[in-house]
C-alpha cells in the first residue's frame, strides 16, 4: 500500500449473508463474510479476485476500498429463525479476514458470534489477526459446548518475511501468544500452515509444526500456494521487485506443484498441488503429524444444540 493512500470503508446491504460452499476442498458447508476487501495486504491471498465482482481491482483497491456489511448480525439471526434451517458449522470467514483492523471499532464479528452463541449454532473461525483474543467471553463458553473451533493461519516464523509477505498482519509473536491463549482458554485451535511457498518458506515446515504443538494446537492443515487470475501479476511482480535473487527459482517451483502454471482451479489438487515438491510438502505434513500431533483430535461439534435454544418451550417437554 502506497504510504499516503486511505483505506475507504464503504457500505453494502447484501440480501442475504451466508454462502453456500459447494467446493470438496473446503470442510464447511457455509461461509459467511462481514467484510470484502482486506486491509491486511497479503499478497497471495487467493481472495484478491473476488473484488472484480465489485468492480474493483485486485491490487490496491483490495487493500484500500473495504466492503462493510453491517446488517449481516441481523440478516444470520433470521436465517436461523427460519423453521427449515438445519445447523450446520458456518464458516467466518471464507473470503477475507474477519477480525481485520477495522473490526476493532466496527464490532461486526463480534456481534455474529453473539447471535451465534444465542443460538447454540457452530461456528469456525480463520483469522491472523490477535483481535481474535477480545471475544474470549463469548468463544470460551461456545468451546464449553463444542459450538467453535479456531484456525490460526501461519506462514513464517521469519517476522522479516513476514512482514514482506502480510505487512499488516499481526506478528508472528502476536500469533503465536494468540495460539497459546486460545488453547489455555479450552478453544480448540488448528494452526494453517499457509500458503506454503516452495522456495521460500517449505522450509520451515517442520519447526512451525513443533512450535505450535509446543503452544498448545490441537492440528495442522496447510494449502499450497496458486495464484489464479490477476494474483499472478501481483505476486510476480512484488517477488520481483523484493526478492530478485529467488523469483525465477519461487516462480519456477510454483508451476511444478500446478502443471507448469501459476494458476489452478481444479478440485482436488488445486490446494495440494501436485509433482514432486508438492509430494515432498505432503510429507513433511505427515511426518509433522505424526510426530508432534499424533495423540491430540479436535472435538465434534454439538448440532443438538440448536433446535432447543431456538425453541425454548421444547425444554417443557
Amino acid at each position: 500500500m502506497e504510504p499516503d493512500a486511505r483505506t475507504q470503508y464503504l457500505k453494502v446491504h447484501p440480501k442475504t449473508i451466508l454462502n453456500r460452499v459447494d467446493s470438496p476442498d473446503i470442510g464447511m458447508g457455509w461461509s459467511m463474510n462481514p467484510y470484502q476487501g482486506c486491509e491486511h495486504g497479503c499478497i497471495y491471498c487467493y481472495a484478491r479476485n473476488t473484488h472484480n465482482y465489485w468492480g474493483y481491482s485486485a491490487g490496491l483497491d483490495f487493500e484500500q476500498k473495504i466492503l462493510v456489511k453491517e446488517d449481516a448480525p441481523r440478516l444470520l439471526e433470521e436465517q436461523l429463525k427460519k423453521k427449515n434451517w438445519q445447523p450446520e458449522p458456518i464458516m467466518l470467514s471464507g473470503n477475507t479476514d474477519c477480525y481485520q483492523p477495522i473490526e476493532r471499532e466496527l464490532e461486526i464479528t463480534r456481534e455474529i458470534l453473539k447471535v451465534l452463541w444465542k443460538y447454540r449454532h457452530p461456528v469456525g473461525i480463520i483469522t491472523k489477526n490477535s483481535l481474535i483474543l477480545r471475544d474470549l467471553d463469548i468463544l470460551k463458553p461456545m468451546a464449553e459446548k463444542q459450538l467453535v473451533r479456531t484456525s490460526i493461519s501461519v506462514t513464517t516464523l521469519d517476522e522479516s518475511l513476514r512482514h514482506q509477505l502480510e505487512p499488516r498482519t499481526a506478528s508472528v509473536h502476536s500469533r503465536l501468544k494468540t495460539i497459546q491463549t486460545l488453547a489455555e482458554n479450552g478453544i480448540p485451535v488448528n494452526v494453517m500452515l499457509a500458503p506454503i511457498i516452495p522456495g521460500l518458506n517449505d522450509h520451515e515446515i517442520m519447526k512451525m509444526a513443533e512450535t505450535v504443538a509446543g503452544l498448545g494446537a490441537m492440528s495442522i492443515a496447510y494449502t499450497l500456494v496458486r495464484l489464479n487470475g490477476d494474483v499472478a501479476e501481483l505476486f510476480e511482480d512484488w517477488i520481483r521487485r523484493n526478492l530478485p535473487d529467488r523469483a525465477e527459482r519461487v516462480l519456477n517451483r510454483i508451476r511444478d506443484c500446478h502443471s507448469g502454471q501459476l494458476n489452478d482451479s481444479r478440485f482436488g489438487t488445486r490446494m495440494r498441488g501436485e509433482g514432486q515438491i508438492a509430494d515432498i510438502v505432503a510429507q513433511q505434513i505427515k511426518l509433522a503429524r505424526q510426530k508432534y500431533f499424533v495423540d491430540r483430535a479436535k472435538p465434534e461439534y454439538d448440532l443438538t444444540l440448536f433446535e432447543q435454544a431456538r425453541n425454548p418451550q421444547l425444554k417443557l417437554f
